[in-house]
């Protein structure tokens, strides 16, 4: 049996141990602590993808390695998909493009992200967005901690289980006082009344959610989204809406048929761009398939543009400027309707072929209706395959890579031990990959269960 444990710090900073622990648990804590040997260095956990990737390349993965199915890498497949409109394959530099880009972004390109939000989701709307309303980054984490560095002395509440990076987001900066709200996308699409009275009763002053929601793939739209955006307004509430997945949308019609074209943003409910408190983080990495570009973008009203301007002055320095350029007809509204058609055909087939492949194996999954991850349980698996770190453990043995739903466990400071998550039984995978990685996967798990159940079964003919 699997054995929990409570660690402390001993005086020199480093773990000491209460009691025996499962290895699996052992390992993750020391792999995912990272002590540094230099007393002015501060521990730097490592996000879920790092760690499992690092985990996985002690057995011989390395990117590219088509012996691996990488299920744990949050990046979309990057080749070209049936039917997506015609993208550059070359990119030329000029003069001009050898100098600093200002901290917020070319104008060009900040007019034409203001366009897309104006096009898809405010033409009934007075109040459009201009170039003044976005701030162009390098990557959505950028865009993340630049609007965490701006925050001031307030409570931000944020979701569980969410996005890993936010965890070190809202560990970095000691102004404001990260606090977890226990709602999370399926109660809000039912009622967003205690959400509203939660927050304003407790005095949270910002709050910090994906959506569609990284790791889960659900999402908030329609009357609730609105909803959310009024209680913003209402009570002069900072709401944070990465929007990342937006793109990836698997909607039904009323006979239960797929349908295709449906975005969420919460760009659509905002009356006054420079008035409602909402900021939106999006970019080309996900919803354009372009992770190695690192050109994303946060929208919100005018002066928190000029904050976010002055943040990139000290943090980042701003995106790239040849790129800012190459990105802009990637951005017109031709391009991204076709593109955005692509994409949902493509990712829908690949989530409804390995769905009931991982069903199949007793791995109960959250349906998801965006982004493209599942949310898996591992309640029915046989022990310990029940426990996500040791079936990661022993999937790597097999050349599968995913990530324990520890990682979705936001725990600024380090304050709940492991052995405390209650996602503890879950697991990310993602579908990212290609439709043959995905099969080489599904393969890979299937050998790890059977050899666990064959095990169990050979236990209980001995007893």
């Amino acid at each position: 049996p699997l054995l929990f444990v409570t660690a402390i710090m001993d005086a020199s900073g480093k773990l000491a141990m209460r009691s025996p622990r499962a290895p699996s648990h052992e390992r993750f804590l020391q792999d995912h602590r990272h002590n540094i040997g230099f007393k002015a260095i501060r521990d730097v956990p490592k996000t879920g993808v790092i760690w499992a990737t690092e985990r996985a390349s002690k057995y011989g993965y390395f990117a590219g390695n088509e012996e691996w199915a990488n299920f744990g890498q949050g990046m979309p497949q990057v080749d070209p998909i049936p039917n997506q409109p015609p993208r550059k394959e070359t990119i030329t530099f000029d003069v001009d493009h050898k100098e600093y880009a200002p901290t917020t972004g070319t104008k060009e390109l900040r007019q034409k992200v203001a366009d897309y939000y104006n096009e898809l989701y405010r033409k009934d709307k007075d109040s459009k967005y201009t170039w003044e309303n976005v701030c162009i980054t390098p990557g959505g984490r950028a865009g993340i901690t630049r609007v965490m560095s701006i925050l001031g002395n307030v409570q931000v509440g944020y979701f569980l289980p969410d996005y890993t990076a936010y965890e070190q987001a809202l560990s970095l900066f000691r102004r404001f006082v990260p606090i977890p709200l226990l709602h999370n996308e399926e109660i809000l699409k039912k009622s967003t009344t205690e959400f509203r009275e939660d927050v304003t009763g407790r005095g949270i002053g910002a709050v910090l959610l994906s959506n569609p929601s990284n790791p889960t793939g659900k999402f908030v739209d329609g009357p609730h989204l609105k909803e959310l955006v009024d209680m913003s307004r209402e009570n002069d509430v900072f709401m944070i809406m990465d929007e990342f997945y937006s793109h990836y949308m698997y909607c039904t019609d009323e006979e239960g048929k797929p349908c295709y074209g449906e975005t969420v943003s919460s760009a659509r409910y905002v009356n006054d761009v420079n008035e409602d408190p909402v900021v939106i983080i999006n970019g080309l990495t996900k919803n354009w398939r372009l992770p190695g570009w690192r050109m994303c973008w946060v929208v919100g009203p005018k002066e928190i543009v000029e904050a976010l301007g002055s943040a990139g002055s000290y943090l980042e320095g701003g995106a790239n400027n040849p790129l800012q350029k190459e990105a802009i007809p990637l951005l017109d509204h031709d391009f991204v309707k076709k593109d955005i058609l692509a994409l949902q055909q493509h990712f829908r087939a690949k989530r409804d072929y390995i769905i009931p492949e991982l069903e199949a194996m007793g791995i109960k999954v959250h349906h998801p209706e965006a982004t493209f991850y599942l949310w898996c349980s591992l309640e029915d698996l046989p022990s310990p395959l029940n426990d996500g770190i040791h079936f990661f453990e022993e999937a790597i043995k097999e050349k599968v890579i995913f990530v324990p739903g520890v990682f979705f466990d936001i725990n600024p400071g380090r304050l709940r031990q492991v052995h405390q998550s209650k996602f503890n039984k879950f697991i990310r995978i993602s579908y990212g990959p290609p439709l043959e990685e995905l099969k080489r996967g599904v393969e890979a798990l299937k050998r790890v269960i059977s050899k666990f159940q064959v095990g169990n079964k050979k236990r209980k003919e001995r007893e």
